[in-house]
């Protein structure tokens, strides 16, 4: 059976027991902040990085995965005797792709491929799970892009943040720019749409906010169809605890991943961001 190696990206933030289970490949993005530079996930952690971000008087910056990153990872992949398939986050959000891409051009003619996503965070996690288990049971390397590919039209996100701040300040709102005059009275609601971060509707307050993140997942869920359901967070423990229980109960799921936001993603979105991502099919 040939074996097939997933590179993606720290964004994705997989527990670590689904990286070591399907022996993913994870290249870090980089922070940038107050005079240093860490390794996504690696050299800081989310709790620690949030937790620090609070109170912080400088907002950090963010670095794409390079195109050395890249080329390493996919050598090193092929010397063991693997083909790679790169999926990394959506090219709306970052350059990766994009040196990704570049990466790959120079294995021409080797089993080496690379699909723009078009997605980050957990809803990227679901795409590599769907294409890890598929290659687990046989998949060939085209064979494991297109069940990728597939997988986007049956992936779907919604989110909330307490300050817009954050998107703002690093260009990643994209439609949700709209929000920014009265982000001081509403709670926005975000989606992830053809891989940019775009309005999906305000609240009043959090908790109305929440509630409307499980009807619109709900919405989004197409009856019949088994779902699987990750909620995401940034420093909010609590809620995403909660809002696991409701999706429980409100959705039957066969499968739940709670996960935390990386660093480089919620250098972006801020403390205090949940989320609720879903895949359907089997």
């Amino acid at each position: 059976m040939t074996k097939i190696k997933i590179i993606t990206d720290s964004t994705a933030y997989l527990p670590q027991e689904y990286v070591d289970r399907y022996k993913i490949e994870v290249i870090p993005l980089t922070v940038n902040w107050e005079g240093g530079s860490f390794r996504d996930g690696v050299d800081l952690k989310a709790e620690e990085f949030y937790t620090r971000l609070k109170d912080a008087d400088t907002l950090p910056t963010t670095n794409a995965t390079s195109i050395h990153a890249h080329t390493e990872a996919i050598q090193a992949a092929l010397d063991t005797g693997y083909e790679v398939l790169c999926l990394p986050l959506s090219s709306g959000i970052s350059a990766s792709y994009a040196n990704g891409a570049i990466a790959v051009e120079s294995f021409a003619g080797r089993p080496v491929d690379i699909i723009d996503t078009k997605l980050v965070s957990m809803p990227l996690g679901w795409m590599v799970l769907a294409t890890a288990r598929a290659i687990e049971k046989g998949a060939t390397l085209q064979q494991a892009k297109q069940v990728a590919l597939d997988s986007y039209k049956h992936i779907g996100v919604y989110f909330t943040v307490e300050d817009l701040k954050y998107l703002h300040k690093g260009g990643r709102i994209g439609g949700a720019k709209r929000l920014l005059g009265s982000a001081l009275s509403i709670k926005p609601i975000l989606q992830l749409s053809d891989g940019k971060i775009e309005a999906a509707g305000s609240a009043v307050t959090r908790k109305k906010a929440l509630e409307r993140l499980v009807q619109l997942v709900g919405e989004g869920i197409k009856e019949g169809k088994p779902v699987r359901i990750s909620v995401f967070h940034a420093l909010d423990r609590a809620t995403a605890d909660d809002l696991m229980q409701r999706c429980k109960e409100a959705f039957n799921p066969v499968e739940m991943i709670l996960s935390e936001i990386s660093p480089v993603v919620g250098s972006h979105v801020g403390p205090g961001t949940v989320a609720i991502t879903w895949m359907t099919g089997e």
